[in-house]
């Protein structure tokens, strides 16, 4: 009987799991809050409502897929379905990872799944140069997923698949071949060439790279940068300059004068004078009228300089000024990457690469934004400005930079900028994010961006995935299939208990990554010929139209977590 998925809020990612989880041969029922041109299936209904979720079936599915974009509202359908099923399997679309992660370890059967945590990864790879089309978490890493096409003049032509499977730097995933048919592990095991046309699957360890500079760098930066003081502290510095004048003058007028008094006295008193507290008035008691009406004047210019002088420095120092300005001397000066908008994509996607070694600089338009002191905290600056001028996109050191990320929420403000940072650096790789997938692929094709990626064309296969069971721990498309990797705790009802991995492979079209026992880790060769036994677990991939196999008789038990 097929696991039969309920998926709640039909927008554009949620209607897109919904048609892929049909795709894929799965019991699906959407549930929207209003009718969908040419869905005359799906159940129309208030999502909080019991009846709504009553008349879904929630009472007898096994798992709910909660896509709404509204997290509150995914919270709300949450509780209503465990009070209408408390067994019901629930994966929850959530930003707030913190929360997400509460809930997961309080709720039993619940997965929480971010958007932004799925598809930074996948933006940060293309910055770097990996065409990733999925991404991979093993050994607390997140692997790039790409697709190796074999052509005349690939290094690999010719060489067996089992040359190939021993790397461990190296996961292979799935191999397409162009003749015939012939599973991946079948393909190692019988020394399968490969031919022009042939297409695999891979996973590629990321490297960590040592790129940040030392804090002596940082320093030397900072002083080399301060002529970026101008723009931020331009005005406070002329009327410090002034200050500073004044008082040389009025000290110099008094000494100048037959008072009988030192230099210091004389600038004691004028600094006094100047600023309004007083002191040393006995300086101008026996002194000419002249005098007299000289200090007058310079206690009348004194108040103006001093209260400018004042609101200048509050505002520099207690505004936002004085952070512009420690920003602005931060930005690295070449070798560093650009994120327009700090939504929340670009902000998961400046933690991906920050996380690996790489120098990011922000530029974002608003002073309030939420992440803004979470981005400072860990040391990346942040440029106040319009990412579309090219004021802001210079501030940045574009010409120098390694690549630019224009992930904001607006999709033409995002090409505004992609075209603006070509105009600058015809040479610099741009990568825009587009909420249409259509408009998506021909905007790349126009405009020759190195990509153009859609967050609900990227996310929709990992919420697919998951629906179909496990704690997916990646996933992919090639063509019209949808692939997972997962890991699987083997147990006594465990179809693949007792086989070896190479026979259990083969018989159900799965790769395995690695195998954890009690013991130790076994990769490569040797994993293949291993026996599963009772409470290994199994790291593989798989299509997903042949996860049912894996949880036919218990997924609790069979699925690890």
């Amino acid at each position: 009987m097929k696991t039969r998925i309920i998926v709640c809020g039909l927008s554009s990612a949620g209607y897109k799991i919904y048609t892929l989880l049909k795709q894929q041969g799965a019991a699906a029922i959407g549930v929207h809050h209003q009718p969908i041109a040419d869905e005359s299936s799906i159940i129309v209904g208030d999502l909080r409502a019991a009846s709504t979720l009553i008349s879904a079936g929630i009472q007898e599915a096994d798992t709910l897929v909660l896509a709404a974009s509204d997290e509150a509202l995914n919270l709300a359908i949450l509780t209503q379905a465990r009070v209408l099923n408390p067994q019901i399997r629930i994966i929850n679309r959530l930003f707030n990872t913190s929360l997400g992660d509460r809930l997961d370890k309080i709720l039993p059967d619940h997965f929480t799944i971010s958007v932004a945590a799925l598809v930074a990864p996948v933006f940060a790879f293309a910055a770097l140069g990996n065409r990733a089309i999925g991404q991979l978490r093993l050994f607390n890493q997140t692997w790039p997923i790409h697709e190796e096409c074999i052509h005349e003049f690939h290094p690999w032509k010719g060489k067996k698949l089992s040359e190939l499977w021993d790397d461990r730097s190296r996961m292979l995933i799935y191999y397409l071949p162009v003749k015939g048919q012939i599973d991946l592990v079948s393909g190692v095991i019988y020394g399968q060439t490969l031919q022009v046309g042939d297409r695999l699957i891979i996973g590629t360890q990321p490297s960590i790279r040592n790129n940040r500079q030392s804090k002596i760098q940082k320093v030397f930066k900072f002083l080399t940068n301060l002529r970026r003081f101008q723009q931020h502290g331009q005005a406070l510095a002329l009327v410090s300059l002034i200050l500073l004048i004044t008082l040389f003058f009025a000290t110099t007028i008094y000494v100048l004068t037959d008072l009988k008094i030192t230099i210091t006295d004389a600038l004691y008193f004028s600094v006094g004078m100047v600023t309004g507290v007083g002191g040393n008035e006995k300086v101008t008691e026996n002194a000419p009228e002249a005098i007299k009406f000289f200090t007058v004047i310079m206690m009348l210019i004194g108040a103006a300089i001093i209260g400018i002088f004042y609101a200048l420095l509050n505002d520099f120092v207690l505004g936002t000024r004085l952070k512009q300005f420690w920003d602005a001397a931060q930005v690295p000066s070449k070798n560093h990457f650009i994120i327009c908008g700090l939504g929340d994509i670009g902000m998961q996607t400046v933690n991906q690469l920050h996380s690996q070694g790489h120098e990011v600089v922000v530029i974002e338009n608003n002073p309030n934004n939420r992440f803004l002191n979470t981005i400072r905290s860990i040391g990346v600056p942040v440029i106040h400005g319009d990412a579309s001028l090219s004021t802001s996109l210079k501030a940045a050191n574009i010409n120098k930079a390694n690549a630019l990320l224009a992930v904001t929420s607006n999709d033409i403000t995002n090409l505004e900028i992609a075209l603006s940072a070509k105009g600058i650096n015809s040479k610099l790789p741009v990568i825009v994010r587009n909420q249409d997938p259509q408009f998506a692929s021909t905007v790349q094709q126009v405009f020759e961006f190195e990509a153009v990626f859609s967050p609900t064309e990227l996310a929709a296969p990992a919420f697919a995935a998951a629906a179909l069971g496990g704690r997916i721990l990646g996933n992919g498309m090639t063509g019209n299939t949808l692939w997972v990797a997962l890991a699987t705790t083997i147990t006594s009802a465990h179809p693949f208990c007792g086989k070896r991995v190479k026979e259990a492979a083969m018989t159900a079209d799965f790769v395995p990554l690695y195998l954890e026992t009690k013991t130790q880790t076994i990769h490569g060769w040797n994993l293949l010929e291993t026996a599963l036994t009772v409470g290994d677990i199994l790291y593989l991939t798989m299509p997903a139209t042949e996860l049912e196999q894996l949880w036919r008789q218990t997924p609790s038990q069979l699925l690890a977590s």
